[in-house]
Order: structure tokens, then C-alpha cells, then sequence
């Protein structure tokens, strides 16, 4: 299954081989918001990876970027599970993030398992790809997963990118439900060669 992006947004999936594989994922690219553990934890709670239950120590980092510029993704899955991705962008605040995707269930011994969640064949701001990385196999191992998705032309000295993974045959977590997440601290300076994209916050649209 191929990748969906927003009209504005290009994206070059690959996966690329190299260190131990074994679902859990680490964010590698952008730095990460939070310090994570070789796990990747903290990542089970919407947004962030972090709630009141499970707190993260911040890491302080921030990638400097230009609007309309490519974003690389690089992501490591510690524990398989079958699934995808799906990348988002707030701007002023991280309530502007999309919720998680909706899961179709079945009832398993335990609770109910998760089978799918639909993919946005067109997907639109907040979401800048949908679909990223979708595998039903469990990947060889040391295997990375990395794409370029394209940022909106926009200013913002502290936007929050998320990478979202949803997992499919999984339990019902406690925070996060079927879905882990990390995010980045991004600072975007708008390409004066480019128009402003006013339809995201904060932009005079």
C-alpha cells in the first residue's frame, strides 16, 4: 500500500537496512522532544508519548527548518506489530493535532484487539502523510524505516511535528489505545520566495 499525502505535501519512502531490530518505535529523525529509552519509550500516551501517568524529561532540542522545505523522517520499530504510520503538524499548540485514528475491532480473551484504521487517501492540515510505512510482515532486522514529507511554507518558532504509529492485532492500551506516538520541537522560517500558507494557525489567513 503506497503512502497518502496532502496535495501539498511530496513524500520519498524507503527503508533503508543498518542496527538491532525488534511495537514500540524510536523516533531518529527529527530529535525527539523527550528523552526515549532503547524502547522508545515514553510513547503510549496522545500526543506527545507523556500524560500525568508516564512524564518524559525534555530533551531541549529544536530542528531548524524552512518553510516548504523536505522534513526527514527516520523511525525504528523495537517491537513489530503490523500497521502504519501517519505524520502531523501543530503550530501554536499541541491540542491542534489530529486525534487518533479510529480503530474496527474484534473481541479477543482479553479485550478487544484492534484489525484496521482507515488511511486519508487526501489527507489535509494537520496531516501531512497518512499510510507512511504500512507492513503486515514483520521487518528483517536492523531495518530503519525513512521519508522526506514536505513542511508548509509558515513561520513558527516552536511547531510540534508528531509521528504516530497505529498498530493493528494489538490490546487496548490503558494511554494510547492502539496507537504510539513521539513528537519534535520544529522551528520554521517561511521561504520569502514562496507564498505564505494561511491556511495553517497563526499564519494571517
Amino acid at each position: 500500500m503506497k503512502p497518502f499525502l496532502s496535495a501539498a505535501m511530496c513524500v520519498s519512502a524507503m527503508l533503508l537496512v543498518a542496527g538491532p531490530a525488534s511495537a514500540h518505535f524510536i523516533l531518529v529523525a527529527p530529535d525527539a522532544w523527550m528523552e526515549i529509552n532503547p524502547l522508545g519509550d515514553p510513547q503510549k500516551a496522545a500526543p506527545c508519548g507523556t500524560s500525568e501517568i508516564t512524564k518524559g524529561t525534555p530533551t531541549g532540542k529544536i530542528t531548524t527548518m524552512k518553510g516548504g522545505d523536505l522534513l526527514h523522517i527516520k523511525i525504528k520499530e523495537t517491537i513489530y506489530h503490523p500497521g502504519y504510520y501517519r505524520v502531523a503538524l501543530a503550530v501554536l499548540d499541541h491540542s491542534e493535532l489530529p486525534a487518533d485514528p479510529v480503530a474496527e475491532t474484534r473481541e479477543g480473551p482479553k479485550g478487544p484487539i484492534s484489525v484496521s484504521a482507515k488511511i486519508d487517501p487526501a489527507p489535509k492540515a494537520p496531516v501531512l502523510a497518512d499510510g507512511l510505512f504500512f507492513h503486515r510482515e514483520r521487518p528483517a532486522a536492523d531495518t530503519f524505516w525513512e521519508a522526506d514529507v514536505k513542511l508548509p511554507n509558515i513561520n513558527c518558532d516552536k511547531c510540534t511535528v508528531q509521528v504516530l504509529q497505529f498498530m493493528e492485532e494489538h490490546g487496548l492500551n490503558k494511554e494510547g489505545e492502539f496507537s504510539y506516538h513521539h513528537c519534535a520541537d520544529l522551528k520554521i522560517t517561511a521561504n520569502p520566495a514562496l507564498p505564505i500558507d494561511k491556511g495553517w494557525p497563526g499564519q494571517g489567513g
